[in-house]
């Protein structure tokens, strides 16, 4: 397969896989936020109104929950990126230049990736894109 083959193959997934990417970028940052707020998957509960530990637990569910579905994706996924930019360094940075070394790791790939949805948008298989999609579906069966 010659690579101008390839490279046309893997362009018409691209949407399909930046959907994929979303909801597993999203229902993780959602799960670091409910064990945040519920304590739950083993971690302990944050207690309500903790500086910056359980407003980020609000955040990360949230946002995670409307990033996994694909709900005002580029919103939430700027909002998410800020916070955790604001975590690496406020919480991390101080422990070492380099996210191995200052335990930031999580952070740091949480607000790159979270960026590259700002840019990029939802993808496919989005709430917002599924629902018009069955809408126009309906709509052109009861035309018929």
């Amino acid at each position: 397969m010659d690579t101008a083959r390839l490279d046309d193959r893997l362009s018409r997934r691209q949407p399909l896989v930046l959907g994929l990417f979303r909801i597993v970028l999203g229902l993780l940052f959602a799960s670091e936020g409910a064990a945040t707020l519920f304590g739950v998957l083993g971690r302990e509960a944050s207690p309500a109104g903790d500086w910056p530990f359980w407003y980020a637990g609000v955040i990360e569910l949230v946002c995670g929950a409307l990033v996994l579905l694909g709900v005002v994706t580029r919103g939430a996924a700027f909002l998410s990126s800020g916070a955790m930019a604001f975590a690496y360094f406020t919480e991390h940075q101080k422990d070492g230049l380099f996210p191995l070394q200052n335990g930031g790791l999580s952070p740091a790939l949480f607000c790159w990736g979270f960026l590259l949805l700002v840019f990029s948008g939802p993808g496919a298989l989005s709430l917002p894109a599924l629902l018009r999609r069955d809408e126009v579906l309906k709509s052109s069966s009861s035309s018929l």
